[in-house]
């Protein structure tokens, strides 16, 4: 059986952005690598209320920092498609592929230039001229769902 798509969250900092991913993950069944540190304690209330009931059904695996996370990734053989606003590559010109990990940066300052020169392809969501960027749990949505969508990997 196939490797299901991941999602991976880079150092993220807002416990409600993160509670938000999981009851997505949860929801989509995809799991969700959290690389650490993280800008809250797992036990933040704001986590347990953004997942509801959800979180406890998401497949969370937790690394100690970049490094470990990237040697997983690639004894796995997986493609790193990095989300950021300063992209080029738009996300309806992407092809995903069924076990690519979606990486989102922190809140704040999304990733270092050594993080994001190693991704295999760098993504931004098109938006009407003026604005800057979305919600990270937003973000993730979109993503998620059009890699899903393109991969026929949507749970039945």
């Amino acid at each position: 059986m196939a490797q299901p798509m991941r999602i991976a969250l880079y150092q993220p900092e807002i416990a409600g952005n993160v509670g938000a991913i999981l009851r997505l993950a949860a929801c989509f069944q995809v799991p969700v690598d959290i690389i650490m540190p993280t800008g809250f304690a797992f036990s933040d209330a704001r986590l347990k209320r953004a997942a509801m009931d959800y979180g406890e059904s998401a497949d969370v695996t937790r690394h100690a920092n970049f490094a470990a996370f990237d040697a997983d990734r690639r004894a796995q053989g997986r493609r790193l498609l990095l989300m950021s606003a300063h992209a080029s590559q738009k996300l309806p010109e992407v092809q995903f592929q069924p076990d690519d990990v979606l990486l989102m940066g922190s809140e704040s300052a999304g990733v270092p230039t050594d993080v994001r020169d190693l991704a295999d392809i760098r993504i931004r969501i098109p938006m009407a001229p003026g604005f800057r960027s979305l919600n990270i749990a937003v973000s993730t949505g979109i993503a998620v769902a059009e890699a899903l969508r393109q991969t026929g990997k949507f749970p039945e």
